[in-house]
């Protein structure tokens, strides 16, 4: 399954809005998971992640991941992600 710069879009703006309203990791993981059937959807926060992300935003950081292989692994490559990764910004 690739990742369409569209779908990636949807992604994004189904985060932000839930981040901006002030929805807990939890609940901002799951709306992106009922919006994208058959996405793989996580979430962690961006202190934990050690690779660069593929896109930065004001509350968090996108991974996209491929789950191709028997591990998950980061990728950079939309058209091998099988999944993203939505990393919180610690808070200060």
């Amino acid at each position: 399954m690739a990742l369409s710069s569209e779908r990636i879009e949807e992604v994004v703006a189904i985060a932000s809005r839930g981040f901006a309203a002030g929805q807990p990791m939890k609940a901002v993981v799951q709306a992106v998971k009922e919006a994208s059937p058959g996405l793989s959807v996580t979430g962690t926060f961006a202190s934990i992640m050690a690779e660069d992300p593929y896109r930065e935003e004001a509350r968090f950081d996108l991974f996209l991941v491929d789950g191709s292989g028997h591990c998950w692994t980061i990728t950079e490559k939309p058209e091998s992600a099988t999944g993203v990764v939505i990393a919180e910004h610690d808070e200060e």
